[in-house]
Protein backbone atom coordinates (compact mmCIF):
# COMPACT_ATOMS: atom_id res chain seq x y z
CA UNK A 1 0.00 0.00 0.00
CA UNK A 2 2.87 2.40 0.66
CA UNK A 3 4.23 2.09 -2.88
CA UNK A 4 2.21 4.51 -5.05
CA UNK A 5 3.34 3.10 -8.42
CA UNK A 6 3.72 -0.62 -8.08
CA UNK A 7 4.86 -2.54 -11.18
CA UNK A 8 1.37 -3.87 -11.77
CA UNK A 9 0.04 -0.26 -11.77
CA UNK A 10 2.46 0.64 -14.56
CA UNK A 11 1.53 -2.47 -16.56
CA UNK A 12 -2.15 -1.64 -16.15
CA UNK A 13 -1.56 1.94 -17.31
CA UNK A 14 0.33 0.73 -20.41
CA UNK A 15 -2.50 -1.67 -21.28
CA UNK A 16 -5.10 1.08 -20.86
CA UNK A 17 -3.07 3.44 -23.07
CA UNK A 18 -2.74 0.78 -25.75
CA UNK A 19 -6.47 0.14 -25.68
CA UNK A 20 -7.36 3.84 -25.78
CA UNK A 21 -4.87 5.06 -28.38
CA UNK A 22 -3.99 1.92 -30.32
CA UNK A 23 -0.53 0.85 -31.37
CA UNK A 24 -0.45 3.23 -34.35
CA UNK A 25 -1.19 6.49 -32.56
CA UNK A 26 0.73 5.81 -29.36
CA UNK A 27 4.18 6.82 -30.73
CA UNK A 28 2.72 10.07 -32.09
CA UNK A 29 1.07 10.81 -28.76
CA UNK A 30 4.34 10.15 -26.92
CA UNK A 31 6.20 12.43 -29.34
CA UNK A 32 3.74 15.29 -28.90
CA UNK A 33 3.84 14.82 -25.12
CA UNK A 34 7.65 15.02 -25.19
CA UNK A 35 7.54 18.17 -27.33
CA UNK A 36 5.04 19.74 -24.94
CA UNK A 37 7.26 18.94 -21.96
CA UNK A 38 10.26 20.44 -23.78
CA UNK A 39 8.34 23.66 -24.52
CA UNK A 40 7.15 23.83 -20.91
CA UNK A 41 10.68 23.41 -19.58
CA UNK A 42 11.97 26.16 -21.89
CA UNK A 43 9.25 28.55 -20.74
CA UNK A 44 9.98 27.81 -17.07
CA UNK A 45 13.70 28.35 -17.69
CA UNK A 46 12.83 31.63 -19.41
CA UNK A 47 11.09 32.83 -16.26
CA UNK A 48 14.31 32.44 -14.29
CA UNK A 49 16.28 34.42 -16.90
CA UNK A 50 14.09 37.52 -16.51
CA UNK A 51 15.57 40.37 -14.42
CA UNK A 52 14.42 40.50 -10.82
CA UNK A 53 13.35 44.16 -11.02
CA UNK A 54 12.03 45.04 -14.48
CA UNK A 55 11.22 48.62 -13.42
CA UNK A 56 14.87 49.34 -12.62
CA UNK A 57 16.11 48.17 -16.01
CA UNK A 58 13.49 50.11 -18.01
CA UNK A 59 14.05 53.67 -19.11
CA UNK A 60 11.84 56.22 -17.36
CA UNK A 61 10.02 57.34 -20.51
CA UNK A 62 9.31 53.88 -21.90
CA UNK A 63 7.17 52.71 -18.97
CA UNK A 64 4.03 54.51 -20.19
CA UNK A 65 3.02 55.42 -23.74
CA UNK A 66 2.09 59.04 -24.48
CA UNK A 67 -1.53 59.99 -23.66
CA UNK A 68 -2.39 60.50 -27.35
CA UNK A 69 -1.67 56.85 -28.07
CA UNK A 70 -3.79 55.75 -25.13
CA UNK A 71 -6.89 57.64 -26.29
CA UNK A 72 -6.49 56.75 -29.97
CA UNK A 73 -6.59 53.00 -29.41
CA UNK A 74 -9.98 52.83 -27.59
CA UNK A 75 -11.57 55.12 -30.19
CA UNK A 76 -10.23 52.94 -32.98
CA UNK A 77 -11.52 49.81 -31.24
CA UNK A 78 -14.89 51.47 -30.68
CA UNK A 79 -15.04 52.48 -34.33
CA UNK A 80 -14.25 48.93 -35.41
CA UNK A 81 -16.97 47.63 -33.11
CA UNK A 82 -19.45 50.13 -34.53
CA UNK A 83 -18.54 49.16 -38.08
CA UNK A 84 -18.97 45.47 -37.25
CA UNK A 85 -22.35 46.16 -35.61
CA UNK A 86 -23.52 48.21 -38.59
CA UNK A 87 -22.43 45.50 -41.01
CA UNK A 88 -24.25 42.88 -38.97
CA UNK A 89 -27.36 45.08 -38.84
CA UNK A 90 -27.23 45.64 -42.61
CA UNK A 91 -26.81 41.91 -43.18
CA UNK A 92 -29.77 41.17 -40.93
CA UNK A 93 -31.88 43.79 -42.71
CA UNK A 94 -30.95 42.30 -46.09
CA UNK A 95 -31.90 38.81 -44.90
CA UNK A 96 -35.20 40.14 -43.57
CA UNK A 97 -35.96 41.86 -46.88
CA UNK A 98 -35.12 38.67 -48.80
CA UNK A 99 -37.38 36.61 -46.55
CA UNK A 100 -40.24 39.09 -46.96
CA UNK A 101 -39.81 39.01 -50.74
CA UNK A 102 -39.84 35.20 -50.73
CA UNK A 103 -42.94 35.19 -48.53
CA UNK A 104 -44.82 37.53 -50.85
CA UNK A 105 -43.79 35.45 -53.89
CA UNK A 106 -45.00 32.27 -52.20
CA UNK A 107 -48.27 33.93 -51.27
CA UNK A 108 -48.77 35.07 -54.88
CA UNK A 109 -47.98 31.57 -56.16
CA UNK A 110 -50.36 30.05 -53.64
CA UNK A 111 -53.10 32.50 -54.59
CA UNK A 112 -52.55 31.83 -58.30
CA UNK A 113 -52.64 28.06 -57.85
CA UNK A 114 -55.74 28.31 -55.66
CA UNK A 115 -57.49 30.55 -58.18
CA UNK A 116 -56.54 28.22 -61.02
CA UNK A 117 -57.93 25.19 -59.21
CA UNK A 118 -61.17 27.00 -58.38
CA UNK A 119 -60.98 26.24 -54.69
CA UNK A 120 -62.08 29.03 -52.35
CA UNK A 121 -59.35 30.81 -50.42
CA UNK A 122 -59.65 30.16 -46.68
CA UNK A 123 -60.43 33.21 -44.58
CA UNK A 124 -57.21 32.84 -42.57
CA UNK A 125 -55.11 33.22 -45.73
CA UNK A 126 -57.01 36.33 -46.85
CA UNK A 127 -56.49 38.07 -43.52
CA UNK A 128 -52.75 37.40 -43.24
CA UNK A 129 -50.52 40.39 -43.70
CA UNK A 130 -46.82 40.16 -44.71
CA UNK A 131 -44.47 41.08 -41.93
Amino acid sequence: MGDALAPWHIILLVVVLLVLFGSRRLPGAAKSLGESMHIFKRSVAGLHDDPADPAASATPGSAYPPPQQLTAQPQQALTQQQIAAQMEHASTQQQLADLQRQLSELQRQNAASTAASGAPVPETQRDQQPF
